[in-house]
């Protein structure tokens, strides 16, 4: 389907996000082929039971984990990325062996309706069902019992997905934001830490649930930090950044105006354009920004950076976990010491040092979010392991019934010391060899001491 309706695909998410085909196509349509490819080498190898380990009492018994379905998936998609975050989580559930609804924003409207027209063409329509609609549709399947929902979207809608789920006590996979801190130290490269971080920043508008979302620097950085992402930017979007065919656009008004309210009262330092017409907000950076004012309380997700100056890492670690739990942490450091210590100090979903969003791309790590940044992961095996149950086998035969005396009334300390001995005594393989070695050993010295005094007793 990827292949033969690419044109239809990059058109759909081009109309929704204003995207290029190239952008669309290395954001999110280079990520499916990669996961797609993936499932499809190792899933034999994923899907194949695993022998679990054994103790003395089970030695002769055949124990291991056997992966199967979970049943019915509900996926929810977001509009930011709406083809990726769906069709992602997607492919980890099929994988699995579910069949699945699929429920795409209704914010992203012309990805929503191409997916609602592609996916029957090409997966069986009694076990892949796509419902478009709103509120009021998502509202209705949520009331329906599911043996799995995963959710992409804000924490408000997750806390809401979270509740209907446990009236069927149904896991759930909750994918959420958060206000992603990115720290730089002074001992970085400057030049190569601001274009990344302008990247990560920019891309899709802002609109990316682990852009970069605020910058923690010491107060003498502030003004060359500016500069730098200012270099970027220029280098990314020409002179003028709003004619750039890479440069996207906030997805609605209602955004737009949200985003334009978090300029109320700021120190803008580079940046600052708008067009309500066309959504167009330019790439933004605010200097010396309060803590406690409104761009500071709620993520982002559009092209405003703003820089807030602390002291050093030790105040930066502080900041960070006075809030909540951020989806994804980057620190920026020459310092691989100091790299660690933040990475300790502090908790986030995920974490990339010296580079932005980066994290998200490797597939065999799980991406996931903590706190009110979400719960759960996916991506790869991660995906295939959220969407299955390891359901333990243990397999006895119907004979050595003497051993099964043990644990049969009536009870005795004898049994109780014996039981504890096969129940609770470990060996690793080694040692289970060396002990077989010499109880062979001492065998083998018995029966030539035997040997030998049969010898003695026969007459010469």
């Amino acid at each position: 389907m990827v292949q033969e309706r690419e044109k239809d695909i990059l058109a759909a998410i081009g109309a929704d996000l204003s995207k290029s085909e190239f952008n669309a196509y290395s954001q999110e349509v280079i990520t499916v082929l990669g996961e797609i490819d993936l499932m499809l080498e190792k899933l034999p190898e994923w899907a194949a039971a695993k022998p679990a380990q054994r103790n003395l009492l089970t030695m002769l018994d055949e124990a291991y984990i056997q992966p199967e379905p979970l049943g019915v998936v509900l996926i929810i998609g977001a509009w930011n990325y709406p083809f990726a975050l769906i069709i992602q989580p997607l492919i980890g559930a099929i994988a699995a062996g579910n069949a699945v609804i699929i429920k795409p924003s209704e914010v992203s409207e012309n990805t929503a309706k191409l997916l609602a027209k592609l996916l029957p063409q090409y997966l069986d329509q009694d076990l892949y069902a796509v419902v478009t609609g709103g509120v009021e549709e998502t509202t209705e399947l949520l009331k329906q019992r599911f043996d799995h929902i995963l959710y992409t979207g804000n924490t408000t809608v997750g806390k809401i997905v979270m509740q209907a789920a446990a009236k069927h006590l149904t896991p759930v996979t909750l994918e959420l934001g958060g206000k992603s801190p990115c720290y730089v130290d002074r001992d970085c490269d400057l030049d190569v830490a601001c274009r990344r971080i302008a990247w990560g920043k920019f891309m899709n508008c802002g609109q990316t649930c682990i852009a970069p979302d605020y910058v923690l620097c010491e107060p003498s950085l502030q003004d060359l930090i500016v500069q730098k992402v200012q270099e970027a930017v220029k280098g990314f979007y020409g002179e003028n950044v709003k004619e750039s065919p890479d440069y996207e656009r906030i997805v609605n008004l209602r955004h737009f105006k949200r985003i334009q309210s978090l300029l109320e009262g700021q120190k803008i330092a580079f940046g600052g354009e708008m067009d309500e017409a066309t959504r167009y907000i330019a790439p933004t950076i605010l200097t010396d920004v309060d803590p406690g004012t409104k761009v500071m309380q709620e993520e982002i997700f559009g092209p405003i950076l703003p820089i807030v100056p602390v002291k050093n890492a030790d105040e930066a670690i502080q900041f960070i976990n006075e809030r909540e739990k951020p989806l994804a942490f980057y620190v920026f450091s020459h310092n691989s010491k100091l790299i660690k210590r933040m990475i300790d100090g502090t908790s986030s979903g995920g974490v990339t040092g010296n580079d932005v969003i980066m994290h998200f791309m490797l597939s065999s790590l799980p991406f996931g979010g903590v706190g009110s940044s979400g719960m759960g992961a996916y991506h790869g095996k991660h995906s295939f392991d959220t969407f299955s149950h390891q359901r333990p086998c243990l397999l006895k035969t119907l004979k050595r019934e003497g051993m099964n005396q043990l644990r049969y009334p009536p009870n005795s300390q004898s049994k109780v010391d014996w039981a504890k001995f096969f129940m609770l005594k470990r060996f690793n393989k080694e040692r289970l060899c060396l002990l077989l070695l010499t109880l062979l050993g001492v065998l083998a010295a018995v029966l030539i001491k035997r040997y030998q005094a049969v010898l003695r007793t026969k007459p010469c």
